[in-house]
């Protein structure tokens, strides 16, 4: 009989996997898309409409690639649409949500040391924060202040540090910064979905009519996909910050998360402008270094982690005859790393901010060590403290 907990770990990975594929797939084109437009040339023998051209090489072949901001003069009859790579990603992004942080929400969305609330309650307010977030976003876009592009870069900075402080207030660290790349990747997929392709459908379905397209809906689609390019790095650090307590961990993790979006705009403005053959700002490399010092002085100083779960747990857990042998096994095999002051040489945090040294601590994480030391070899790492079969056993039992 399959084992409900081996099954769902299998499913996390299963979900996962999709989502970092589907994620390669998007950000790959979003980023070779971007390079090819800032690297077209002007050429005298080009077509009536066209902006550019590139010649590229790859795989033993030439390619010759024209750009027209409009369209040309006939429209072919094969358009490739790029477009369910942005889908897919968001959806099985979402579908992750669900099975990690939905399905563990007493372990990884609530923290009742922050915010004492039900699972319930706090599933609620990530779903209405999340397609509240892209609501506020396009409002800011479509409203008089979106004409002005640095205004409107300024004014989405501060809404996604406000998001960024609010989710602090509400979640765990680890879900709230995972909350603000949730956000981030809703408003980009959400631009494709919702106002860069219905663009170039009514550009495409106008041509086809033998009408002239409204320039403003290639406007309004380019203003979008800029975001979208600036927004990309920032997305890909709060994904993978959830395994890094010192980012989401600690007093100062708001700010951490609010220094991101700068250094990942910078490297972006550096490969734009290399791309558009604007020189090397290498300035921003020594921006982001120095913005990247700060955020780990603000991970150490002072050193407060949060996050843990000491609440969560069945008192049933402590209570069975099994538990005494199960905690003798993480005392003494585990407990050394995941404490307040891991005794471990070269460990100064409790790895993912998890610590085993007391009864309620340890039955808090019951699922975790059962999966990870119990039904397998994945803790401790390399057997370095050397737990036994036996041992492993005892913690199955109970």
């Amino acid at each position: 009989m399959l084992d409900l907990a081996i099954f769902w770990e299998w499913l996390a990975l299963g979900v996962r996997w999709l989502h970092i594929i589907t994620a390669i797939a998007w950000i790959g084109s979003s980023f070779y898309f971007v390079a090819l437009d800032l690297g077209l040339r002007q050429a005298p023998n080009l077509p009536a409409g066209a902006h550019g051209e590139e010649w590229q090489v790859h795989g033993g072949g030439f390619y010759h690639i024209r750009k027209y901001l409009v369209a040309p003069a006939e429209m072919p009859e094969h358009l490739t649409w790029f477009k369910w790579e942005s889908y897919a990603t968001w959806l099985s992004g979402f579908a992750l949500l669900c099975v990690v942080y939905y399905a563990g929400a007493g372990l990884f969305l609530i923290d009742k040391t922050v915010l004492d609330i039900s699972p319930l309650q706090g599933i609620g307010i990530s779903l209405v924060s999340i397609f509240l977030g892209w609501l506020l976003y396009d409002f800011l876009c479509k409203s008089p202040l979106g004409e002005n592009d640095w205004l409107l870069l300024v004014l989405l900075y501060c809404f996604m540090i406000a998001m960024a402080w609010g989710y602090v207030q509400v979640f765990s660290g680890r879900a709230a910064l995972l909350h603000l790349g949730v956000v981030t990747a809703t408003i980009m997929s959400a631009n494709v979905f919702a106002i860069i392709i219905p663009n170039q459908k009514i550009v495409v379905a106008d041509l086809i009519a033998g009408k002239k397209p409204d320039p403003k809906y290639g406007k309004i689609a380019k203003q979008r996909s800029l975001h979208n390019n600036y927004l990309t790095l920032p997305v890909l650090f709060f994904m993978l910050s959830n395994h890094y307590p010192l980012a989401f961990g600690t007093e100062y993790n708001w700010i951490i998360a609010s220094l991101i979006f700068p250094i990942g705009a910078l490297i972006r403005h550096y490969f734009n402008s290399v791309h558009a053959r604007k020189g090397e700002p290498h300035w921003t490399w020594a921006v982001s270094a120095i913005l990247f010092i700060i955020i780990i002085w603000l991970s150490a100083n002072p050193k407060v982690l949060s996050g843990e779960q000491a609440a969560v747990f069945s008192p049933k857990l402590v209570e069975v005859a099994e538990f005494a042998a199960a905690k003798d096994v993480v005392m003494g095999r585990c407990s050394m790393c995941h404490t307040a002051e891991p005794a471990w040489e070269g460990i100064y945090h409790a790895p993912k901010g998890v610590m085993l040294d007391e009864d309620h601590r340890i039955a808090a994480h019951a699922r975790e060590i059962y999966l990870q030391s119990g039904r397998s070899h994945a803790m401790p790492p390399g057997n370095v403290t050397d737990i036994t079969s036996e041992e492993r056993k005892a913690i199955v039992a109970w």
